[in-house]
């Protein structure tokens, strides 16, 4: 199993800042327990600032086809929005980020493993569940299971023509990180200091 847990305050502060965002609220796989009341009150609180220019509180949001099918109801919505904030595993937000490439797609939550059976997801993309998402710095795409070395400092220089030098069937995961953060205008985020993986939030949340 696994808990997503709603990221602090003055991070979504951070992420909203001078921005209208359109919101998605997955409550999918039994697997996952969901922050279901402090997502209600965050999006209380982003309507009430005048932010929110719409929500959608759904299932199964890494399913891609019935993602695409409730995204499309409300595609005004989204292209009113500077950015799409998603309350879901790293799963569903690398699916959101996606289908909305010309958007910036932000985590509203982290997400922790605990033990038992996981939730099962039609696609390739994985969480690695570790406790400090990095998809806010890197357009959506987790440098920690998009690259086989799960460098979170940038590209190794090992790749050949695109593709991983551990594995020639891999898209080097740092090359589809940059590509995305271009075609948002985000470049900028690559300046920032690395953030530093605490491998302890894991076991803590586990116990």
């Amino acid at each position: 199993m696994l808990i997503t847990e709603l990221k602090s305050k003055e991070t979504i502060a951070s992420l909203v800042d001078g921005k209208k965002v359109f919101m998605i609220n997955c409550q999918g796989c039994k697997e996952v327990h969901f922050p279901e009341k402090e997502s209600m009150e965050l999006r209380k609180e982003l309507a009430a600032d005048g932010k929110l220019t719409g929500f959608i509180t759904t299932d199964y949001i890494c399913n891609p086809e019935n993602m695409k099918l409730r995204l499309e109801k409300h595609m005004s919505e989204i292209q009113e929005a500077d950015a799409v904030l998603v309350l879901s595993c790293g799963v569903g937000v690398q699916t959101v980020a996606e289908y909305l490439e010309d958007k910036p797609v932000y985590a509203a939550c982290d997400t922790y493993p605990l033990p038992g059976f996981q939730g099962v997801t039609p696609l390739e993309y994985k969480c690695d569940q570790c406790g400090e998402c990095y998809l806010n710095l890197t357009g959506g795409i987790c440098p920690i299971t998009a690259c086989s070395k799960s460098l979170v400092n940038g590209q190794c220089g090992g790749c050949k023509d695109g593709k991983c030098e551990v594995d020639s069937e891999m898209e080097c995961g740092w090359e589809r990180i940059y590509r995305r953060l271009a075609q948002i205008g985000r470049l900028d985020v690559l300046k920032c200091p690395t953030q530093i993986r605490n491998f302890a939030t894991d076991d803590e949340v586990s116990k």
